[in-house]
């Protein structure tokens, strides 16, 4: 029988807020029918010590399949290998810049260049404040390609008070994208009761 798990690449740079990244592979490691890619920048992985004093083995454990940041060769450079999407999360402004522009110069941005030509949701979490005319106009680039530009600004109207809470609205609502059960992650908008 037929593998008929859905594929989804995950990308980590070194913009802060790995914890982006981390809470989507651990939602989807709860999900079955989900198999993840991932792939992760060497600035992604000091970021990583640092913010959440993980490694690489223990983030590595939190993937199905994993692909060095050069292996231009790797299955998701292709886009006859079949994903649901990528989602870089976080997204550095580097990286943003290498979509914008169509630089595959690694696997991240090869990645996004591949899911945008094959009309695959794609979804750049960009992680900077303030932003500069280049970031904003590479944010345009991308959307113009059909990108997703989703800066993770919690919803203030669902009055959470811990950090987990305003990561998983942003993580539940960008993996509702892609079709994923996000029950519990966030509550949804449904209008003032009054």
């Amino acid at each position: 029988m037929a593998d008929t798990k859905k594929r989804l690449v995950i990308a980590m740079t070194g913009a802060t807020g790995a914890i982006y990244g981390i809470r989507m592979l651990e939602i989807l490691r709860e999900r079955p029918e989900w198999e993840t890619h991932l792939v992760i920048s060497s600035a992604g992985l000091v970021n990583l010590k640092y913010e959440l004093d993980m490694d690489r083995a223990a983030l590595y454990a939190l993937a199905d399949v994993t692909h060095g940041i050069n292996d231009i060769a790797s299955s998701i450079a292709s886009g006859s290998f079949k994903t649901e999407g990528v989602v870089i999360a976080p997204c550095s402004m580097k990286t943003l810049a290498a979509v914008a522009h169509g630089f595959g110069d690694n696997l991240i941005s090869r990645a996004a260049d591949v899911a945008l030509k094959e009309r695959r949701k794609t979804v750049l979490v960009p992680r900077e404040t303030p932003l500069n005319l280049a970031h904003i106009r590479n944010m345009a680039a991308v959307t113009e390609m059909g990108g997703i530009i989703f800066p993770p600004m919690p919803a203030f109207y669902n009055k959470s008070d811990s950090l987990r809470a305003m990561v998983d609205e942003g993580v539940g609502r960008i993996l509702d994208m892609f079709g994923v059960d996000a029950a519990g992650l966030y509550k949804p908008w449904t209008g003032l009761e009054g």
